[in-house]
């Protein structure tokens, strides 16, 4: 019995009953919480159950993805200006007229933020070239090679989002030639992730930036304030990796502002990348992306002639389409393009990504594949920077391998590169990996391309990576000791709350 004449243990049963009221609303709030899979809402709940305290304090930190109701009403008065400004004055794309394939696809991916398949582009795969031999390091410093020349070149303006962006030979080299544009009249634009580029942000190269009259902007560095922290994420994160250049030329892919050595993690490096050159009207749409993430976060106005000046066509140009996808787009929208690429395939898939935590349609689309005779190669590193996503990976390869996927495992660093072929004829290339963070958290920019020849050299650049990487077999892993398989599914299992 309750004795009330004990104000001691009167406040204690009141803070008892307060904390059990708490805890089951916040289990009842993510059991019936909108746009999520069963697996989140069972691991989630699990943990909430389970271990009530950190339970209850990690659900409120990191259990939905909530960038705040000022942001968001930005975001979405800068997309519907945007949408205004649509392709369909340049597009003469008609759907019907492409392969099924590439037509179910593009019809996807103008779903997700309204842009159209546009013809005429020049896409091409940056890389060492030569006769002699080269190695995926070599590829990645011709890329910034290439980047710091169009800098250079650089006439009206400069636009650059980067995740990350380092202090060393590579950084230092792009950070120059964005300053001496700026100081020859060029309006320059940096848009850097907080968390990712923090002590580039920290560092002489900003201020070197700064008093080039360089327009700087840090990116969801509010997260982690107070008045955010209640039913968000404070590890939400801009993914995206933008450079456009006079409204002429356009880079994509998965390759950050840094050397392959990557200095932050020498253990890991070398950074394997892919980086993509574009020109044509498919660089206006990519300078949409930059734009929906710098006039939300910078209040800068009049930048709407950017957006609406499209390129023309190169007679012999590829069709192509850049979308973006992030916490505010549509649930589940990353998911279903890679599933909808995956069922695609009809003879060859080719999947390079090093951070594999798939969830479960992506999981059996790709598992589906070789049983429909598709043949289905990924290629995954060997050593992955985060442990929680080695673990992870793994715990699906017996899967895969039963269901007659390939899988390899590159040997020779990080294999950070983020692509997907199909059939030889259709490739998807940008930022966003096969992992939760880039399916559901993440600001993610991806280029979807419809060209033979675009795709053939990401093809070979695919047969080089599998060159030099190691096949896994179903034998090894069927023999992994039993604790190290209990440890993959557990840390598995726990992937929706991480």
């Amino acid at each position: 019995m309750l004795d009330l004449s004990d104000p001691h243990a009167t406040l204690h049963w009141l803070m008892s009953m307060l904390l059990l009221v708490l805890h089951l609303v916040i289990a009842a709030r993510a059991l019936t919480r909108a746009n999520r899979t069963p697996a989140s809402r069972a691991a989630w709940v699990l943990v909430i159950m389970l271990a009530p305290v950190i339970g209850m304090l990690a659900y409120l930190l990191l259990g939905e993805t909530n960038v705040g109701w000022a942001r968001l009403r930005r975001l979405r008065q800068t997309a519907r200006m945007l949408a205004d400004l649509n392709d369909a004055a340049h597009n003469d794309v008609e759907l019907a007229s492409l392969p099924a394939a590439a037509s179910s696809l593009f019809a996807l991916a103008t779903s997700i933020n309204g842009a159209q398949p546009l013809r005429g582009n020049r896409i091409v795969l940056l890389g060492a070239n030569g006769s002699h031999p080269t190695t995926p390091m070599d590829d990645c410093r011709a890329a910034i090679n290439a980047l710091v020349h169009d800098i250079e070149q650089a006439q009206q303006s400069v636009h650059i989002a980067f995740y990350i962006w380092l202090d060393d030979e590579a950084g230092g080299r792009v950070a120059d030639a964005v300053a001496a544009a700026a100081g020859r009249g060029v309006a320059c634009r940096v848009m850097l992730d907080a968390l990712g580029s923090r002590g580039f942000i920290g560092g002489p190269r900003w201020t070197q930036l700064t008093q080039a009259g360089v327009k700087l902007l840090r990116t969801l560095d509010d997260l982690n304030r107070l008045q955010h922290m209640a039913f968000s994420r404070m590890d939400l994160r801009d993914h995206r990796k933008i450079v456009v250049i006079d409204n002429r030329i356009a880079y994509c892919g998965s390759q950050n502002c840094a050397d392959p050595e990557f200095r932050v993690k020498p253990r890991f490096a070398p950074w394997i990348d892919l980086l993509l050159r574009c020109e044509g009207p498919v660089v206006a749409q990519t300078q949409r992306l930059f734009l929906s993430g710098w006039i939300p976060e910078s209040g800068e106005q009049g930048l709407d002639g950017y957006a609406a000046d499209m390129a023309q066509p190169f007679a012999d140009g590829c069709v192509a389409l850049a979308f973006e996808t992030g916490p505010v787009t549509r649930h589940n929208v990353m998911t279903d393009m890679f599933a909808a690429c995956v069922y695609a395939a009809q003879r060859e898939l080719v999947i390079s990504t090093p951070y594999f935590v798939p969830d479960e349609a992506l999981l059996r689309a790709i598992c589906a594949a070789p049983r429909r005779g598709v043949r289905t190669r990924l290629i995954l590193p060997m050593h992955n920077d985060s442990w929680l996503v080695g673990k992870s990976s793994r715990s699906t390869y017996a899967d895969l391998l039963q269901c007659g996927v390939e899988v390899y495992e590159y040997p020779l660093g990080l294999l950070h590169a983020k692509s997907l072929t199909i059939d030889g004829e259709i490739a998807l290339v940008g930022s966003a990996n096969m992992d939760r963070r880039s399916l559901e958290l993440n600001f993610e920019n991806n280029l979807l391309i419809a060209d033979s020849t675009v795709t053939a050299s990401i093809v070979r650049r695919q047969e080089g990576y599998l060159s030099v990487s190691e096949p896994v077999l179903l034998s090894q892993v069927m023999a992994w000791p039993l604790p190290i398989r209990l440890l993959q599914n557990a840390v598995a299992m726990m992937s929706p709350v991480l």
